[in-house]
C-alpha cells in the first residue's frame, strides 16, 4: 500500500450512551473524525438496558474500531461518563484482583462489557472527560443518536470514510423504526452548535490545540497545519500563540455574539 492509499489518521474519538427509564430502552452513538475531514459515525439501539451498559457499549466500539487504524499521537476518546473513566483507569485493577468484585464485595455489574474493554485496551489512547450537553460538537452528536436510537429512531449515521469496515457484533437499526423528528436540519443544528461554542471560546480567552481547533471549523489537520499567520473562520479571527496552539476573537466585521436560545 502506498502513502496515497493509507487510511488518515484519527484525529478525534467521542462516544455517548441514553436509556429511558433506565432499565428500559437504550441507545448508543460514537464517532471518529480523521485528518482528512472525514467523520464515520456508530450507533444502535437495545430494547431493555441501562444508562451505564450503553455508555460502555458505545466506548467498545470506538476501542474496537481503533485497533486497525492509524491514530494521532494525542487522540483520546471523550465522554462524559465519569462510570467509565473511572473504571477503565481506576476500579479495573482493584475488580480483577477481587475476581470482579467491588470493594463492599459485591459482583461487579456489566462484567462482560468490562471484559471486553479491557482486552481491547489501547496504550497511549485515553479516556477524556467532556461535560455533557455543554456545547461540545462531537458530544452532543453522540447524544443525539444516543437519544434518537433510544427512541425507537432511525437516525442517518455519517458513513464518510470507506476504509472503516463494519464493527464487530454491530447489529443495524431496527427494521420499521421510524426516524425521530429534529427541529432542525441536523447539519443546521451542528453547525449552530460550532458558532455558539465558538462565541463562548472567544469571550473566555481560551486556546485550542491543532485537532481540536480541526474539530471546531471542520477543516483538515493538514490544511490547518499550513497555516502560520492569523486568518478568519466565518465571524472570528484565528490568532496563532506563541506556544502553538490558537485563539478566537471577534472579527470587528462580524456579527454581535449570538445569545443561545434567543
Amino acid at each position: 500500500m502506498t502513502p496515497d492509499q493509507s487510511p488518515p489518521r484519527v484525529v478525534a474519538a467521542a462516544c455517548d450512551g441514553a436509556c429511558s427509564g433506565n432499565p428500559g430502552p437504550g441507545g448508543w452513538g460514537s464517532l471518529l473524525r480523521f485528518e482528512d475531514g472525514s467523520v464515520q459515525e456508530f450507533g444502535a439501539a437495545d430494547p431493555a438496558t441501562t444508562n451505564n451498559r450503553m455508555e460502555l457499549k458505545a466506548a467498545l466500539v470506538l476501542l474496537e474500531c481503533l485497533k486497525d487504524l492509524p491514530c494521532h499521537p494525542s487522540l483520546t476518546i471523550r465522554t462524559d461518563s465519569r462510570y467509565v473513566i473511572d473504571g477503565f483507569s481506576k476500579w479495573m485493577v482493584g475488580w480483577k484482583r477481587k475476581g470482579w468484585r467491588t470493594a463492599s464485595g459485591s459482583p461487579v455489574l456489566n462484567r462482560e462489557l468490562w471484559e471486553a474493554l479491557d482486552r481491547a485496551r489501547l496504550p497511549g489512547v485515553p479516556f477524556s472527560y467532556v461535560k455533557g450537553h455543554s456545547g461540545d460538537p462531537d458530544n452532543d452528536r453522540c447524544d443525539a443518536i444516543a437519544v434518537a436510537f433510544a427512541k425507537g429512531g432511525r437516525p442517518a449515521l455519517a458513513q464518510a470514510n470507506p476504509k472503516v469496515g463494519p464493527v464487530p457484533g454491530l447489529s443495524p437499526s431496527p427494521v420499521g423504526a421510524e426516524p425521530v423528528l429534529e427541529p432542525a436540519p441536523l447539519a443546521l443544528g451542528q453547525l449552530l452548535s460550532r458558532l455558539e461554542l465558538a462565541d463562548r471560546l472567544a469571550a473566555g480567552g481560551y486556546s485550542l490545540s491543532l485537532v481540536e481547533l480541526a474539530q471546531l471549523v471542520q477543516v483538515p489537520m493538514k490544511q490547518l497545519a499550513e497555516k502560520v499567520t492569523a486568518w478568519t473562520w466565518r465571524d472570528w479571527r484565528v490568532l496563532p500563540n506563541a506556544d502553538g496552539r490558537w485563539r478566537l476573537e471577534r472579527d470587528a466585521a462580524g456579527s454581535e455574539p449570538m445569545i443561545p436560545g434567543t
